[in-house]
C-alpha cells in the first residue's frame, strides 16, 4: 500500500509539472487518474487503486473533451453562409473569431 501511494504521489508531481503543454482533455485524464487512484488506494487495496485510476482517468478525459467543445458539446458550425465561396462558417464563442466548418480561418 505504501509503495502504491508513493508511486501515485510521484506520478502526480510529474504529471502536474507537464500539464502546461497539455490539452484540457489530457489534463482531465491525468488529474482524474491521480484523484481516482488516490481515492482507490485510500479506500481499498492495489486493485481498487488501479480501478479508481482507470475510472477517474476516463471521466476526467470526457470532461476535458467537453470543455474543448468536442464530445457532444459541438456548437452549430453552419451559422452563416458565404455565397462567394459557397461554404458555411461560424463564430467561435470563446475567441470571437470566424471559421469555416472544417476549422479553417474565415477571411
Amino acid at each position: 500500500m505504501r509503495i502504491v501511494g508513493t508511486l501515485i504521489a510521484s506520478t502526480a508531481m510529474l504529471a502536474m509539472a507537464a500539464c502546461t503543454s497539455m490539452t484540457p482533455s489530457e489534463q482531465g485524464a491525468v488529474s482524474g487518474a491521480v484523484i481516482g487512484g488516490a481515492a482507490g488506494a485510500l479506500l481499498g487495496d492495489d486493485e481498487a487503486a488501479l480501478a479508481g485510476a482507470a475510472v477517474g482517468g476516463a471521466a476526467g478525459w470526457y470532461l476535458g473533451c467537453r470543455n474543448e467543445g468536442r464530445c457532444g458539446a459541438v456548437e452549430n458550425r453552419r451559422q452563416h453562409y458565404d455565397q462567394r465561396s459557397g461554404r458555411y462558417y461560424f463564430q467561435d464563442s470563446r475567441s470571437g473569431h470566424y471559421f469555416y466548418e472544417n476549422g479553417q480561418p474565415y477571411p
